[in-house]
């Protein structure tokens, strides 16, 4: 039910309560959130922009209404006609559109990782509380309900006491066999698209895999570990490590990355007792994508589609588990639960609600620091102390 407060709340809202959105980057990944977004009653996409005359071209077939297209996400929130955003653009756009999203008056939904760099947090998180308007970050596991469960579980202590966290997110992918030389440099407005990177030529695998290069992303922490962080840092109640060490390597030279394919980093939350190891790599898929909280109880396994509770040798605790997913254990995505759908509904509902929503700024900006932290690690080659770079934050 929508009352009256939360319409007052929330004044662009159309009169029928239909939410009207407006998409800042629609790439593979809006699109990917755009078929769970099309699904959810009440919501209409008036408004799309990105940098590419492709993605622009094949996110109108999909939506079908003929929204306005732009290249200039800054026209898009100009409109009276966009209630909220989705932002999916690449790392480095992640902040300044939310900002200037939430100063326009708009309510936003921007996925992870929320910063590309250390210096974005406070910024963001002070935009955000100064506006009334609703922020979720695209942190989907706190919606799945078998980690809400989940971490119920852990809450409740049966799992003991909890002094080391394992996350993984393995792939076998050859990201380097893909090739984007039929780009038309002509069909791609590279000036936008780099906005407060460094100048430089326009590169096809840069433009199309930006993930893996510094200007535009920061690799495999930010790109998968900042999602069990998230959960890591929920369920255990952590914000920032205090140090971290990482090592990385790039066994696939030939793919062009400056980040690494194959990374562990160590983060370590001294005053909570807690250490979390994460292993990541894009040469072998063993383990996959998956956590385990390691208790002197039990240990508590999840992943995307299951949570199972495996205790200590001599322990009375019974084993349990909640399988939702088929398929493998810790495979990226599964059919059931639909959490990036689970996640944008929360989120809608917020905005008609003007609640709070449940990965909120600070939670993307604490999960990214962490992952920042580990970054430098790297790229220094030695111990990364909180201490040392809180100032950047």
């Amino acid at each position: 039910m929508i009352t009256r407060r939360a319409l007052l709340a929330s004044p662009l809202l159309a009169a029928n309560n239909t939410i009207q959105i407006g998409l800042i980057g629609t790439g593979g990944r809006c699109r990917h959130l755009l078929r769970s977004l099309l699904t959810v009653p009440e919501v209409r996409v008036t408004a799309i922009s990105d940098v590419w005359d492709t993605a622009l071209s094949e996110t109108r077939k999909m939506v079908g209404e003929k929204p306005a297209a732009t290249k200039d996400y800054r026209a898009l929130l100009e409109r009276k006609d966009v209630d909220a955003v989705l932002i999916a653009t690449p790392d480095h756009w992640h902040v300044p559109a939310t900002i200037d999203a939430v100063q326009a008056g708009k309510d936003v939904y921007v996925e992870k990782p929320l910063t590309h760099d250390l210096t974005e947090g406070k910024r963001v998180i002070d935009a955000v509380r100064r506006s009334k308007q609703i922020v979720q970050v695209g942190m989907q596991q706190r919606s799945m309900p078998h980690l809400i469960k989940a971490r119920e579980i852990l809450k409740s202590g049966a799992l003991g006491k909890i002094h080391k966290v394992h996350m993984t997110w393995n792939r076998n992918s050859n990201r380097g066999a893909r090739s984007y030389a039929e780009i038309d440099p002509a069909t791609v407005d590279w000036a936008r698209f780099l906005g407060n990177a460094p100048k430089q030529p326009f590169h096809p695998v840069r433009f199309r895999n930006w993930r893996f290069f510094w200007d535009f992303g920061n690799g495999i922490l930010t790109d998968l570990m900042v999602h069990w962080l998230d959960v890591v840092h929920w369920f255990l109640d952590l914000n920032y490590p205090e140090s971290a060490v990482t090592i990385g390597d790039n066994f696939a030279p030939e793919w062009g990355w400056e980040t690494p394919d194959t990374i562990q980093t160590l983060l370590h939350y001294k005053p909570e007792g807690v250490q979390a190891y994460f292993e990541g790599t894009f040469v072998n898929a063993r383990n996959a994508a998956m956590t385990e909280f390691m208790g002197d109880n039990a240990t508590l396994y999840i992943d995307r589609g299951r949570y199972e509770i495996i205790p200590e040798k001599g322990r009375s605790m019974e084993p349990s588990e909640m399988i939702l997913g088929e398929g493998p254990r810790g495979a990226d995505f599964y059919d059931s639960p639909n959490g990036e759908l689970l996640h944008l509904r929360h989120w809608l509902d917020c905005v008609r609600s003007r609640r709070e929503p449940n990965t909120p700024v600070e939670a993307g900006v604490s999960a990214a620091a962490a992952a920042h932290l580990g970054n430098i690690a790297f790229r220094q080659g030695k111990l990364a102390r909180w201490s040392s770079v809180a100032g950047r934050e």
